[in-house]
């Protein structure tokens, strides 16, 4: 479990001179850029923004397709986003509870609930070692 990338469709509109993002794994999540780059930035945007508001909501934020095509692009989620994102998923398939993790890392649980939300997750990359040591997982930073 490396990064979480969603599949965005993004088609040149001729009538409004501009390019269409649409998320088929998340209806409703819709955004344009005037260049193919601008699109894709906004799409970054747009499916960050998308992912934190079905978590604030309580919706279960659905596993990306594996969807492929001549305008299909791979979205990944801002940081912020993306990291609280794939710390639930990684608990949820190891079977922990939030209480679990946190006495595990020696942190108070409201402390780890921080960690899983993504408006209020910040964490410093020796816990974000600590918390892949508990699941025998190595953490891998990658700036590109």
């Amino acid at each position: 479990m490396n990064s979480i990338k969603y599949p965005a469709i993004i088609e040149y509109v001729v009538v409004d001179d501009n390019y269409i993002v649409e998320f088929p794994d998340l209806k409703g999540c819709i955004t344009y850029g005037d260049t193919l780059e601008d699109a894709k930035k906004y799409a970054k945007d747009a499916l960050s923004a998308f992912l934190a508001a079905m978590f604030d909501r309580g919706f279960k934020i659905p596993e990306p397709s594996d969807i492929k095509g001549e305008n299909i692009y791979l979205i990944e989620p801002e940081p912020y986003t993306a990291v609280p994102i794939l710390l639930r998923k990684l608990r949820h398939e190891s079977g922990f509870s939030q209480s679990d993790v946190s006495k595990r890392l020696g942190i108070p649980y409201q402390v780890y609930q921080k960690l899983e939300n993504p408006n209020k997750c910040n964490p410093t990359v020796k816990t974000l070692e600590k918390i892949a040591n508990i699941y025998n997982k190595h953490l891998h930073l990658e700036i590109a």
